[in-house]
């Protein structure tokens, strides 16, 4: 297995210390628009792109969840830069943990976002690889409809949701169902009290894949490691809740303030 490529959009306030923005599988750097706003009052900010995401180029080699954190290491390399601060949405938060596993030597602190140890059966995952090569993404636009958002983020907003379902619709294929691949063989629940990075685990009050009682248990189960429920929010937090997500991170970041 070969390291990704993955590419990264910069911006935020020049000097300030680096965070760097992890997105979900089927979406990419915009998700985190309105959060990064006000997040570049604070941060200087680095989104990256999976693999066949966004801006990040097509892989053909298959890849784990571990190597995508190498990855992310390799794009701080690049910019000389020693230690950052890191967040992430489900997948880009699973990268979260394999970072704090793998490189915790390079963390300030770490955010997982709608993210879990292990998200379901090895099973399901391959389903949905076999699915994606026969029909593409594209087949996956209505049920992620319904699994991202709240109840009422669709009607309310339908330009925000119409771009992140389109963003799934445009994701490359295979890539796409490289990172089903690695995401069932992800799994650090035997793992998770080796961390010891400052963690605060947000979740979303009406989130079927990252519940808010899964994500409670992963962070306490690391060493200092807390979480926070993200009220009318599904899997897509930064997107459905930017303000209350990007002051949640700034007050972790910048002073650690809690939140109960």
């Amino acid at each position: 297995m070969t390291v990704p490529a993955i590419t990264a959009v910069s911006g935020g306030a020049s000097g300030a210390p680096l965070l760097i923005l992890g997105s979900s599988l089927g979406t990419a750097a915009p998700l985190w628009d309105a959060a990064s706003e006000l997040l570049s009052e604070h941060f200087s900010i680095l989104s990256w792109d999976l693999p066949g995401h966004g801006l990040s180029r097509p892989a053909s080699e298959p890849f784990t969840v571990a190597e995508l954190a190498d990855a992310v290491v390799v794009l701080a390399d690049e910019r000389n830069v020693n230690r950052f601060a890191y967040a992430g949405v489900s997948l880009g938060g699973a990268v979260g943990l394999e970072l704090a596993l793998r490189h915790p030597e390079r963390l300030d602190a770490v955010s997982t976002i709608c993210s879990v140890a292990v998200f379901g059966e090895p099973g399901a995952w391959f389903d949905r690889v076999e699915l994606v090569r026969q029909q593409s993404t594209a087949a996956l636009v209505g049920a992620s409809a319904e699994r991202w958002f709240g109840p009422a983020f669709i009607a309310a907003n339908p330009r925000v949701a119409s771009g992140l379902l389109h963003t799934l619709s445009d994701t490359d294929d295979e890539s796409y169902a490289l990172c089903c691949e690695a995401l069932a063989g992800y799994d650090v629940r035997g793992r998770l009290g080796e961390i010891g990075t400052p963690l605060l685990a947000l979740s979303g009050q009406f989130d079927p894949v990252a519940p808010p009682s899964v994500v409670e248990a992963m962070a306490v189960a690391t060493q200092c490691g807390r979480a926070i429920e993200v009220a009318d929010a599904g899997h897509l937090a930064p997107a459905e809740q930017p303000s209350r997500v990007a002051q949640l991170l700034i007050d972790f970041f910048t002073k650690g303030t809690r939140h109960e």
